[in-house]
């Protein structure tokens, strides 16, 4: 749910959306990171000035943490092509 949430908000940002996809990793029992894989063009435009966009992001994300009792980390990272 929250990665789904996390991609499609990425592509409405990103010049190139069909290279946007994201990956959920389980850490621990109510830890998880997910991380948006991206073009090299938009990983500043996803992070923003001074991470103002990512932090937003987060902010975001921290709330779905009412619903499921998960923490969640978002990290932004460029495709290698």
């Amino acid at each position: 749910m929250v990665e789904d949430f996390l991609k499609e908000y990425a592509k409405l940002i990103a010049d190139y959306p069909e290279k946007i996809s994201t990956q959920r990793l389980n850490l621990d029992e109510n830890f998880a990171e997910i991380i948006i894989y991206a073009d090299k063009v938009d990983t500043g435009k996803l992070i923003g000035k001074n991470g103002k966009m990512i932090n937003a992001i987060k902010t975001v994300i921290s709330a779905c943490k009412s619903k499921d009792l998960t923490s969640y980390k978002v990290s932004v990272k460029s495709l290698d092509e």
